[in-house]
């Protein structure tokens, strides 16, 4: 199984490619505040991608704790996608939208409306989503943390 998703997630790189969400260095906005990970936060972690990184748990979640630098060829998908995601609708359409759990992170999120954000980075993440989906493990992943953003967004609208 280990090379499945070894295969699985080698794929899905090469699809993001060096391919990021501005035609720039996004971290020069911000300082590269995604990439400041501590003892409480990190990047979640796809299904069986854990077994390359440094690995905290937290509340039965596993997170990908970075310490400022890394080699960026071999940074786990949630980096690599950062600050979107491959979100699952109601009718099981794979959608790319940003992700409200980053809005304290990344301007980009707060700001999501006033930027212009790269279209092939765009259309390579849910080239990703679209790959992921067709595995089980990672189809369950993909909805139940759509999910979690339906919440998340629908409290940010009370």
């Amino acid at each position: 199984m280990r090379d499945k998703y070894k295969r699985l997630y080698a794929e899905a790189n090469r699809i993001i490619g060096d391919k990021t969400p501005l035609k720039k260095d996004c971290g020069q906005i911000c300082g590269g505040e995604c990439c400041k990970g501590d003892s409480e936060t990190g990047m979640l972690l796809f299904p069986f991608e854990e077994s390359a990184f440094t690995v905290k748990e937290k509340d039965g979640v596993r997170l990908c704790v970075c310490e400022g630098s890394c080699n960026r060829y071999e940074r786990p998908l949630s980096c690599r996608i950062f600050p979107f995601f491959p979100y699952v609708n109601a009718e099981g359409k794979i959608k790319v939208i940003p992700d409200i759990r980053g809005v304290n992170v990344c301007p980009l999120v707060s700001n999501f409306n006033d930027v212009r954000f790269d279209r092939g980075f765009l259309y390579r993440v849910k080239k990703v989503g679209r790959l992921l989906y067709a595995d089980e493990a990672c189809r369950k992943f993909l909805e139940e943390t759509s999910r979690e953003i339906d919440i998340l967004i629908a409290l940010t609208e009370l």
